[in-house]
């Protein structure tokens, strides 16, 4: 989304700031400014800022109990990973790919074209905000569709999704989950759609859309491209490299933010 034009502004020296037009259209840290030989001590503290909002999204917990309140009865599953705690989860990826036994043996197979998976992934912030309004937008969209309970997810990787659709007998599953922070966004949400999936399953049968959050790709426009590649896999019975994003353009806002494919292991 771009932002609104900034007031002219001057250096220091009173020169005019050549860097403000370009600051106005990204949030990245471009056109420091500096005092003596350091850098300003505005920018320092908006870098720590920043930094220590990105280490809050990593460990912050996802806050279940609020976002079954936010669901205001719709019915919900909750699961977790083989990854015990915060820590277990940051140091062995592989068990946040795989459900706990007890979740697993709680989970029924049934008849389902899709199950939605919202997991907290690198940032519970982002899953907070973003996940539930995707979900109700999919829903308004998918008439017709058979979904499954939303299931939420914690201690949560991509991988996650593949054994609850599994269990649960989807067709296909939408692994809503948080993005590695950077220190620009904190709370950006990636989706992950993936058509027959199973436990072991490549990265390469997946699609992604990535940079959902307040200043990158709006709810309704992501909400808008996955109903196009979840209607086209459900013809194509794929998804991943054989699926390719060709979205009409009404789908898109005006001045995008570039969608980056995440690493699925967040």
């Amino acid at each position: 989304m771009t932002k609104k034009p900034l007031p002219p502004s001057k250096n220091r020296d009173g020169a005019p700031d050549v860097w403000q037009d370009l600051r106005s259209l990204t949030r990245a840290r471009i056109g420091l400014g500096r005092s003596g030989n350091a850098q300003r001590t505005t920018d320092v503290l908006t870098f720590q800022a920043a930094h220590a909002q990105a280490r809050d999204a990593v460990h912050t917990p996802l806050d279940v109990q609020a976002m079954l309140e936010e669901l205001n009865g719709i019915s919900c599953l909750c699961v977790r990973s083989r990854a015990a705690d915060r820590s277990t989860y940051l140091r062995r990826p592989d068990l946040g790919r795989r459900l706990a036994p007890e979740s697993l043996a709680f989970l029924q197979k049934g008849e389902w074209d899709v199950v939605f998976v919202a997991a907290d992934g690198l940032s519970s912030i982002a899953t907070q905000k973003g996940a539930i309004p995707l979900f109700r937008a999919m829903q308004a969209r998918l008439k017709g569709w058979r979904i499954a309970p939303l299931v939420i997810g914690t201690q949560g990787r991509v991988a996650l999704g593949d054994e609850i659709a599994s269990a649960l007998g989807a067709r296909m599953v939408v692994m809503m989950i948080g993005e590695r922070p950077g220190l620009s966004v904190a709370d950006s949400m990636g989706v992950y759609l993936t058509y027959a999936p199973y436990v072991g399953c490549p990265d390469s049968a997946r699609n992604c859309l990535s940079n959902i959050h307040q200043h990158g790709l709006p709810t309704t426009v992501a909400a808008d491209k996955l109903a196009w590649l979840m209607k086209q896999a459900m013809q194509l019975k794929l998804t991943g490299v054989g699926l390719k994003d060709a979205a009409p353009d009404s789908t898109l806002p005006e001045n995008p933010t570039p969608s980056i494919e995440k690493d699925p292991h967040a």
